[in-house]
């Protein structure tokens, strides 16, 4: 803790030392497989390296809600339980690359395609593509699986790892569930607004925010009330958070995202900003815009879809819907500091966080 609440980077290079330190000891397990379980390996450390560390700091700021601020060996057990969430994000993030075709992650190749590259400059047997994507997806369920192994031995006993496990189980099934929504109207090409809400929601929404913070409330030992208390902040708070996101996928400066400029509309993501605006703009400009979601665009067509956009009126309408979401995230979690007596200084932190999450610019 620091003057200001908490030092955030100070956080990351804790839950990093925590990363680095387990992909240590999977690699001594995977020695005896050689050179390909290394690259594997490398890999790995590279798509857990970095980040904003969000899922890790709602983890461990709902279980200081509950408990207070954890110290000592229980500090370090509330660490690895927090990165066990990352994992779970990074293996998102290969598998999500990987079905949106997606060429880089934080400014560097996406998995299937660094492994893609590689085939091609070895000159192997076989298809380089489909050996990039083999390899993207068998390390996507390694992290999967590394995600639950951390959490279970992270410190605590079954009496509150069995608890948190189940969160966990939940999450992850929401999550993989809700990639296959996205998928599918991606590959309907049509999405209104409840629709790309509810992918919102699932994929994204509750394993960001909602589900870290029950994890890491199920490992102070917090009953269903508690959790639906805290679902009354994290829920519109994941739903802000994945809403800026959206925003960030089309406006966004590639040297801040890492990310291609209009990066979404390339690969056709039917969110819920290009809901509204195939609902608002004129008609000529949405048929525009739906036709030309998903398919290669030069730069000059990337300015004239955001053009279209920003015009309908979808923007600023994206940008209200956050600010209301954050608004009704913040009066749940100053209920919960008055009422259910949560910790004030982890309410405290909990706010920068919020404020974080919605402001962020990349």
């Amino acid at each position: 803790m620091t003057d200001e609440g908490w030092d955030p980077v100070g956080f990351r290079a804790g839950i990093q030392s925590v990363l680095d330190d387990f992909l240590d000891l999977q690699a001594t397990r995977l020695a005896e497989l050689g050179p390909d379980a290394a690259r594997l390996l490398s890999e790995a450390r590279a798509v857990v390296s970095g980040g904003k560390r969000f899922r890790a700091a709602f983890c461990h700021w709902g279980f200081a809600a509950l408990a207070g601020v954890p110290e000592d060996v229980e500090a370090g057990a509330v660490r690895r339980a927090s990165a066990a969430l990352e994992l779970l994000h990074a293996s998102a993030l290969v598998h999500d690359d990987l079905m949106d075709a997606s060429d880089t992650r934080r400014g560097r190749p996406a998995t299937h395609r660094g492994f893609e590259a590689e085939h091609r400059r070895a000159t192997w047997r076989g298809d380089a593509e489909q050996y990039g994507a083999a390899a993207a997806i068998l390390l996507g369920d390694l992290l999967l699986t590394w995600a639950d192994e951390l959490l279970r031995r992270c410190g605590f006993g079954p009496e509150r790892t069995a608890p948190a496990g189940d969160v966990f189980d939940l999450c992850r099934s929401e999550v993989i569930a809700g990639q296959f929504l996205d998928v599918s109207v991606q590959a309907r090409g049509h999405a209104d607004v409840d629709a790309a809400m509810t992918v919102l929601r699932y994929k994204s929404a509750k394993y960001s925010i909602e589900r870290p913070l029950h994890v890491g409330a199920a490992l102070a030992g917090a009953d269903q009330a508690a959790l639906d208390l805290l679902s009354g902040f994290g829920l519109p708070l994941g739903e802000a958070f994945q809403l800026r996101d959206d925003l960030l996928g089309v406006f966004g400066d590639p040297a801040t995202t890492g990310k291609p400029a209009g990066d979404d509309l390339v690969e056709g993501k039917r969110t819920v900003l290009i809901a509204h605006a195939l609902d608002a703009a004129p008609t000529a400009e949405a048929r525009r815009l739906d036709a030309a979601l998903g398919g290669p665009l030069a730069e000059g067509e990337v300015d004239e879809l955001r053009e279209i956009i920003e015009r309908s009126g979808a923007r600023q309408r994206v940008e209200e819907t956050i600010a209301t979401l954050a608004d009704e995230a913040l009066t749940a979690l100053r209920s919960g500091r008055d009422r259910a007596g949560w910790d004030p200084a982890a309410c405290a932190v909990l706010e920068q966080l919020a404020a974080a999450a919605t402001q962020r610019t990349h």
